[in-house]
């Protein structure tokens, strides 16, 4: 009707000047007063999906995790008003005696009772006695870890419940960072173990197919960690091995990197340590060459179970490890989940993105919930004002 209007306004005038007077006016008005019509679909398409976010379907009736036990996970509120970051570890940081008295907290009893069922084997056993070699196993230590770090949110919600319930930033390295989208309501905690039961499943069998591993590396400034690797990726094809791998598998701080490939390639790498400026160079106890091009034979089974489970946007910030960036749409966590485990994980570069601040902003309290301290050694090592604020929340605790 506001343009019907200016449209007389034009032929009263009858010139040049009014057609163009109506074209502007017909803008400004479209503008300030757009259609009903435009209204009403912008809301219907968001109220589709806060819908969808707020359903839980299953697995399709077909697939075999589609009797997975429901199980309570604590979470943070969708508007946060503190600062507080989680941060969950990875494959590495297990030991036996992990997950002693957690079971008094809410929900921990429950999660290992769950777990028993989509594993098939006691888990909280094995995490509170072993035996080591058991635990060290990829298909058994992923699980052990995703569980684990999720009671230890339980016993940091039961000693500090702002921590939680304010949380407006999640991280994990590699395996953890299933926990993390766990935490943040992206994925149920049944649906998002079993997704972690196949990927170690598919990595340990990848990482049969080739002797493999992984080094772990702290080098001088001058250190050229790309052309180390390309140095030892020559040294694997004098010894007949086509299509050699070695490339950096982690970037953990400033000069500290792992490094995985072929086991030649890492031979090579410790052998050659002084001369490629590498001040340590350690094996770490895996069993493959994680996070490079050999794990190319597990992402299609992780791709095919995170297809049949339920992913939704995160809550609250998270951060891929694929390139550090902020995941943004449930499709973006299905995409970079699969990526990860060909990809090298940008631990340091995700630590950037969640704490830079703007000069004077104050930083917020960051707690390590999991087996192991290594995740704060790399907040140390990467920035140190953000570290002065950092906790770990143990993954034992007394009976009583």
């Amino acid at each position: 009707k506001h343009y019907l209007l200016l449209r007389l306004i034009y032929h009263n005038s009858q010139n040049i000047r009014g057609e163009i007077l109506v074209f502007i006016l017909s803008f400004f008005f479209l503008r300030l007063f757009p259609p009903p019509l435009h209204r009403k679909v912008r809301k219907v398409v968001y109220h589709s999906r806060r819908l969808s976010s707020q359903e839980q379907p299953g697995p399709p009736d077909s697939s075999p995790e589609s009797q997975l036990p429901a199980v309570k996970v604590r979470r943070p509120r969708k508007d946060p008003s503190g600062h507080s970051v989680l941060l969950f570890p990875g494959q590495g940081s297990q030991f036996v005696g992990m997950g002693k008295g957690l079971t008094k907290y809410p929900n921990v009893k429950e999660m290992f009772s769950a777990a028993q069922k989509i594993l098939g084997y006691d888990l909280l056993t094995l995490c509170l006695e072993g035996p080591e070699k058991e635990l060290l196993k990829t298909v058994h230590c992923q699980p052990a870890v995703f569980v684990t770090s999720l009671a230890a949110v339980e016993k940091l919600h039961h000693e500090n419940p702002k921590a939680v319930e304010t949380c407006s930033a999640a991280a994990g390295f590699s395996v953890g960072e299933f926990a993390a989208l766990v935490f943040a309501g992206a994925m149920n905690f049944s649906e998002a173990l079993y997704a972690v039961k196949v990927r170690a499943e598919a990595m340990q069998k990848a990482s049969e197919l080739v002797p493999s591993g992984m080094l772990s590396v702290v080098g001088r400034p001058q250190a050229h960690y790309k052309y180390a690797c390309l140095q030892a990726r020559e040294h694997c094809k004098s010894l007949g091995i086509e299509d050699p791998v070695c490339s950096v598998a982690n970037y953990l701080f400033p000069d500290g990197r792992v490094i995985a490939g072929h086991k030649q390639a890492l031979d090579f790498l410790q052998q050659n340590s002084r001369r490629l400026e590498f001040i340590r160079a350690k094996p770490l106890p895996v069993s493959g060459a994680f996070h490079t091009e050999l794990m190319a034979s597990a992402t299609k089974p992780l791709r095919e179970v995170l297809q049949q489970v339920e992913v939704r946007r995160p809550e609250i910030r998270v951060y891929s490890n694929v390139d550090g960036k902020r995941y943004m749409s449930e499709s973006h966590v299905r995409k970079q989940l699969v990526k990860q485990l060909v990809s090298p994980v940008k631990w340091e570069q995700a630590l950037h993105e969640i704490y830079e601040r703007s000069q004077g902003e104050s930083f917020p309290q960051t707690f390590e919930v999991g087996p192991g301290r290594q995740l704060g050694v790399t907040l140390q090592k990467c920035n140190r004002k953000a570290s002065q604020l950092y906790a770990h929340v143990d993954v034992t605790a007394s009976e009583t």
